[in-house]
């Protein structure tokens, strides 16, 4: 089976998450798709292959080399965001693209076109994996899996290539910020690990925003419309205050790079009560408290407007920026940038507009730092990933293996 045909064959199994159920994994459909694996996994003949209730999915490659060589591993998630459905998803190849639209679904008018997504044209000529314009493709992260199990498969169907132990780490929730939290670092029994997670070809990652959530409770008051005046307080516009205590130019779509921000995700509510979500982003650390102080400043003066209580702010850190842990360990990063430059893979050294579950896994002991896994447009209908991008990403893993063994 090539690297694409597995590819294809993972899309086909529903895997969203959910941050509703307070379990793990969130939805039981995600242990379908790790059953799946484990059975695979088994068929290559892989080794210590250990599947828990929490359905995280770990296995070994043995060493092929009589000296001490660290151990490594290679990571990615089972999940597909919550964003968008992952149900059914039907996925097309288009050959040679030629620069010019692709319709998803003609009927319904949904069309990939580079006048939206520029980065298009940067894969000209190649073979293209696309959506049908109704589900998302999961190329995040399955395209990790595929690439990980195709070099694991590379790897045993060619022994002249000396490696190390090897471990394959599965995990469950990662959309969810969930991924690493039962992730059993000592069991995985790694010096230190790469999650298949980024995006664009030649991507490589350690650097991360620190990440909070934060839920803001606004409580109303309700009366008679007729007779509100002086009384009501409709919580619906006092959470619009909030919102507009926050600067407009600090949001996603005002940012890049190093640049942090608010990001409003969600909105509900009546008269009485709402409730407003956002999440908090910042690479450096103090920008990073500040932005969490700010809201609770914002809160303070709608209460002091209305009555102490009006707004509460309920913040929690979800991860932090992995720089720290992993640069005095920048042994690791040179690996990987030379496996790239021998796949023939030009290294993007960038800092992530997001967090992996490498993020959580370093600061639990697991320096982890992230390599492109090939997809574009992640968590939406216009997901695309070039095929040969995975198959550059599935070389990478094998030529990391193979240097580690080299170097030591």
């Amino acid at each position: 089976m090539t690297v694409i045909e597995r590819f294809l064959k993972y899309v086909s199994f529903d895997t969203q998450s959910d941050e509703s159920t307070g379990i793990t994994p969130s939805t039981d459909k995600q242990m379908v798709f790790a059953k799946y694996l484990q059975s695979e996994l088994e068929s290559l003949g892989l080794q210590e292959i250990s599947l828990d209730d929490n359905g995280y999915l770990f296995a070994t490659l043995p060493s092929n080399v009589d000296k001490e060589v660290p151990t490594i591993g290679f990571i990615a998630h089972m999940d597909t965001s919550p964003d968008m459905s992952g149900k059914d998803v039907k996925p097309r190849i288009v050959s040679n693209y030629d620069g010019n639209d692709i319709p998803l679904c003609a009927e319904e008018g949904i069309i990939l076109s580079p006048k939206q997504f520029p980065e298009l044209l940067d894969h000209v000529g190649e073979d293209l994996i696309v959506t049908d314009g109704h589900t998302l493709l999961g190329a995040d992260d399955k395209a990790g899996i595929a690439e990980i199990m195709g070099a694991m498969a590379y790897l045993i169907e060619h022994p002249e290539i000396k490696h190390g132990k090897i471990r394959v780490g599965f995990n469950p929730d990662e959309e969810i910020g969930l991924g690493a939290h039962k992730f059993d670092v000592e069991k995985f029994g790694c010096k230190w690990a790469y999650t298949m997670d980024g995006g664009e070809v030649g991507e490589l990652e350690f650097e991360n925003f620190n990440a909070a959530a934060a839920k803001v409770h606004v409580k109303g008051r309700n009366v008679h419309p007729g007779y509100a005046k002086n009384k009501m307080i409709n919580s619906l516009l006092v959470a619009n205050e909030f919102i507009a205590l926050l600067p407009e130019n600090e949001t996603p779509a005002t940012t890049e790079g190093y640049e942090g921000f608010y990001h409003l995700i969600g909105m509900e509510g009546e008269v009485e009560q709402t409730l407003v979500s956002y999440i908090i982003r910042d690479h450096d650390h103090e920008k990073f408290e500040a932005r969490k102080a700010f809201m609770n400043e914002c809160a303070a003066k709608i209460n002091a407007k209305y009555s102490e209580g009006t707004v509460i702010v309920e913040l929690k850190d979800q991860y932090y920026n992995m720089r720290q842990q992993v640069e005095p360990l920048m042994h690791i990063i040179d690996i990987a940038f030379a496996a790239m430059q021998e796949a023939g893979v030009e290294p993007k050294v960038k800092a992530i507009r997001g967090g992996t579950d490498g993020a959580q896994l370093s600061f639990k002991g697991l320096p982890c730092p992230n390599i492109f896994a090939g997809g574009l447009n992640f968590h939406g209908r216009y997901e695309f990933v070039p095929i040969p991008s995975i198959e550059k990403a599935m070389n990478v893993v094998v030529k990391i293996a193979e240097l580690t063994a080299n170097r030591y």
